[in-house]
């Protein structure tokens, strides 16, 4: 009798975490079938792919299809076009030349690209550039401007109109992946295809996707028109929003940036990296690309700092120096799309858990958020 309450006094005053069922893949995917379908429905979605790693597992949950007219079904290992999820491998490219010592991210622009000396651009940092820490930058490159020389020949002219704020733009960390891929004496997508996806252990991640693997592209679907589209090319398309990758690769990388690895490794160190504080919004720190919020945090609160705001129209930020050291009680996220896709990725370190969704359909970021919020919450509240 002893031993029985002795036992139940131990159940009560153990965390709910460690007597939760362990995950399975069934338990998983109902959850995402679940948390999912709503979006799925509402925004007629014609595939979508949820991939996950919990304490080192990793489960995928997928539905519809690659390609309506072809018939082919969504996998893990399913082609999508990521948008401005790329610009996490852009950062990360330009951490790993930082630890390799093939440049410095807090050194000018301008020290890389002499010709933009004495230009507000040419004194922007190359942090200034993975933050968003530009001053007004536009969100895309002008229509006049029609290649790299062009746009620095622009770049020189600009000034910058709200100076210390956060502008969202593929100006700015497309840049960053051209000074990047010039240091490495690269063009940007041999770059990232010959240096940093190997040393990642990428293995369906590309800019360019070889012959061999186009049959595993999906096809996008225009909201507009729902048409079948792919991306098409255009001045820093490959450095901004220009990479394709799987559900089973994504929750790879996830893995690394939760240390899942040799923590020793300038792989790690550059993931370690674009994981610092830099800068503080209204509502969120914003590391290299990624945007750091407390967890628990609500979903409204995150859909706030998702808004078309904070990527539309500059912000106040706040530098942070020294930046701050990874934290462990926090979610980090970043959404991206192109014209038929839609993507999101969110970790959470102290849950030892990272969620990848990519979909066939450029659907709303508050969508994507408020589902993979519910999804996250109901798998931490079950496993």
């Amino acid at each position: 009798m002893k031993l029985l309450t002795l036992a139940a006094i131990t159940l009560l005053s153990t965390p709910a975490a460690l007597v939760a069922a362990p995950p399975t893949a069934s338990s998983i995917q109902q959850l995402a079938a679940s948390s999912f379908a709503p979006a799925i429905e509402e925004y007629k979605i014609p595939g979508l792919v949820v991939g996950v790693t919990l304490h080192g597992e990793s489960f995928f949950y997928a539905t519809g299809f690659a390609s309506r007219e072809e018939n082919t079904a969504i996998t893990p290992d399913t082609l999508f076009e990521l948008g401005s999820v790329s610009k996490l491998f852009n950062v990360s490219l330009a951490a790993l030349a930082e630890a390799r010592g093939d440049l410095t991210l807090n050194e000018p622009v301008a020290t890389r690209l002499p010709e933009l000396e004495g230009t507000p651009f040419g004194a922007l940092t190359l942090m200034d550039l993975a933050t968003h820490h530009s001053g007004g930058l536009p969100l895309q490159v002008p229509d006049s401007v029609e290649d790299t020389e062009a746009l620095l020949e622009w770049l020189a002219h600009w000034q910058p109109p709200h100076p210390e704020t956060r502008s969202y733009s593929n100006i700015s960390i497309g840049m960053l992946g051209h000074i990047t891929a010039k240091a490495l004496n690269k063009d940007y997508a041999d770059a990232v295809e010959q240096d940093l996806f190997p040393a990642m252990g990428l293995k369906n991640t590309w800019v360019n996707i070889p012959e061999q693997a186009m049959n595993r592209y999906a096809y996008g679907y225009d909201r507009e028109t729902d048409l079948p589209v792919r991306v098409n090319p255009g001045v820093l398309a490959d450095e901004a929003y220009g990479v394709k990758s799987s559900a089973l690769d994504m929750v790879h990388f996830l893995d690394l940036q939760l240390e899942h690895a040799d923590t020793s490794t300038p792989v790690s160190t550059a993931l370690k990296r674009i994981r610092q504080g830099q800068g503080r919004t209204a509502d969120y720190v914003q590391d290299m690309v990624w945007e750091q919020y407390p967890w628990p945090i609500s979903a409204e609160q995150m859909v706030q700092g998702n808004s078309y705001a904070y990527i539309l129209e500059p912000q106040p930020m706040e530098r942070i120096e020294p930046p701050l050291q990874p934290r462990e009680s926090v979610i980090l996220n970043k959404t991206g799309a192109t014209n038929g896709f839609g993507a999101y990725v969110a970790l959470l370190p102290e849950e030892d858990l990272g969620v990848v969704v990519l979909a066939n359909r450029n659907f709303p970021n508050e969508a994507r958020v408020q589902a993979t919020h519910a999804f996250i919450q109901r798998m931490l509240e079950t496993h």
